[in-house]
């Protein structure tokens, strides 16, 4: 999959072992610099491990690069952030209940909204092992935080 979906021919750095530990159902915090791969690092266990793998990012540019690039090599994935109109939201969120999402890219104040977190809590209400929904009590899924510290 490092290869048919991301392109790579190999890992780099420490990416090998943060995947593995992370695919293998452990936590990781993880710092690198920009362009240090630090995405591979939450997004290829997403897509290993069964669930949708939710990323919080404050960047929304960066959530539509990685979106595009990611449709384009065939990885259900989404986002919602302020740039969705209401339609385009309820969309998504439709989505993610009915289990065709692999990633969804959050903003972090979308995230903490009555609204986020009771969908959040009921597309987890209706995980079993046999379905690729998010918040499996199983440890499916992955939550990510890409956080970047702007001056």
């Amino acid at each position: 999959m490092l290869n048919s979906v991301f392109g790579l021919p190999a890992f780099r750095g420490a990416q090998e072992k943060i995947v593995r530990h992370v695919t293998d159902g452990g936590n990781c915090l993880v710092l690198m610099p920009t362009g240090g791969g630090k995405s591979l690092c939450y997004q290829l266990p997403a897509l290993l491990r069964e669930g949708c793998g939710i990323v919080v990012s404050p960047l929304i540019a960066l959530m539509r690069d990685q979106v595009a690039g990611l449709h384009e090599a065939g990885v259900r994935t989404a986002v919602l952030n302020s740039t969705l109109s209401f339609e385009e939201a309820s969309a998504v969120e439709a989505r993610l209940l009915a289990g065709d999402l692999d990633l969804l890219y959050v903003a972090p104040e979308r995230l903490v909204t009555p609204r986020c977190l009771s969908l959040l809590g009921r597309a987890g209400s209706r995980c079993s092992r046999s379905t690729r929904r998010i918040a499996c009590r199983n440890g499916g899924t992955i939550f990510a935080l890409n956080i970047s510290a702007c001056r």
